[in-house]
């Protein structure tokens, strides 16, 4: 098992570069922000819509089978199991559904005892009765599929989409933004967001330095985590002879040497930044990213006109 090449969330694809590769890094995030945003007080039409644009944007960056079949495949599974197990979850209205309408809409009218005239009313209201049907576009039915002991609802339906859509959505989203923007790219943007907060004297350097620092040491913990699991692996223990409590044992053992990995590892990162001379962000900047906005940038940037116009015309009002 390879965790730095097989987990499934929060890896940067380095190559190939895709057309998401070269958008600038703070357009990028823009962007995030609105997919984490337009999804609120949205209607199901409106995050079904937003999940598939997702998706297009999946394919039309030609992303490889391999990475979004990981990235993608196991979400999608779970979103789908969530829609279906809330949508013949019971919907929380402790109500009895009955028809709009009666079955009969002249069922009011007390036929007469002369068989003759029974026949000719009941020819009239039969007569009146296609003629209102054919004016009758749908009919509205709360109960939308009805199994028995379970039914879907126009509510648990509604329930189901947004629960489902609003997890891939929220998900999907950020782990595309990671997986095409590199962690120098992350903080650099980020960095330069947050420079109007330098004239409140808020230490926006230090924050960029330490989420940099913070990015970079996220391989160093999955390769320890993949270390340990090795050894444990290799070791062949028997678990059912140990038992619950050796078992127990053993683990903590395990998490107690990978903190102390860990700890190790940031005290060489620290060692290694006082031996060359850092003494603070602000006097050793070193500028990993170039941000320049292009044309495929303002092209981006202003697609989020439409977009949002589109999400208060078809999504629904604020």
């Amino acid at each position: 098992m390879d965790l730095l090449r097989s987990l499934p969330i929060g890896l940067y694809l380095e190559k190939p570069v895709t057309w998401l590769h070269k958008i600038d890094p703070r357009i990028k995030l823009v962007w995030l922000m609105t997919f984490l945003l337009a999804p609120l007080l949205a209607n199901p039409f409106w995050r079904l819509g937003l999940s598939g644009l997702l998706i297009i944007l999946t394919f039309s960056a030609a992303i490889p089978l391999r990475v979004w079949r990981q990235q993608m495949g196991l979400l999608l599974t779970i979103s789908l199991f969530i829609l279906v197990l809330t949508a013949f979850a019971p919907d929380g209205l402790a109500i009895s559904h009955q028809p709009r309408l009666p079955a009969d809409s002249f069922s009011f009218i007390e036929p007469p005892q002369d068989l003759f005239a029974n026949r000719i009313l009941n020819a009239v209201a039969q007569f009146f009765h296609k003629i209102i049907g054919a004016f009758q576009v749908d009919e509205y039915h709360y109960v939308l599929v009805d199994l028995g002991r379970f039914s879907v609802t126009r509510r648990s339906l509604d329930v189901a989409i947004r629960i489902s859509t609003l997890i891939f959505t929220l998900i999907y989203s950020t782990n595309l933004y990671l997986l095409t923007t590199a962690p120098e790219e992350i903080t650099a943007g980020l960095e330069d967001l947050m420079s109007p907060l330098r004239r409140l004297k808020i230490p926006v350097t230090e924050i960029a330095l330490t989420l940099t620092l913070a990015l970079r040491f996220i391989p160093l913990v999955l390769e320890e985590v993949q270390n340990l699991f090795r050894s444990v692996r290799t070791r062949a223990i028997n678990w059912k002879k140990l038992g619950f409590r050796g078992s127990t044992q053993v683990w903590l053992i395990v998490v107690e040497k990978l903190l102390e990995n860990l700890l190790m590892r940031a005290e060489q990162i620290a060692i290694a930044m006082d031996i060359r001379g850092f003494t603070s962000p602000n006097t050793h900047r070193v500028q990993w990213h170039q941000l320049r906005l292009r044309w495929r940038d303002w092209l981006a940037l202003g697609c989020l006109i439409p977009f949002w116009i589109a999400r208060i015309a078809i999504g629904g009002m604020f």
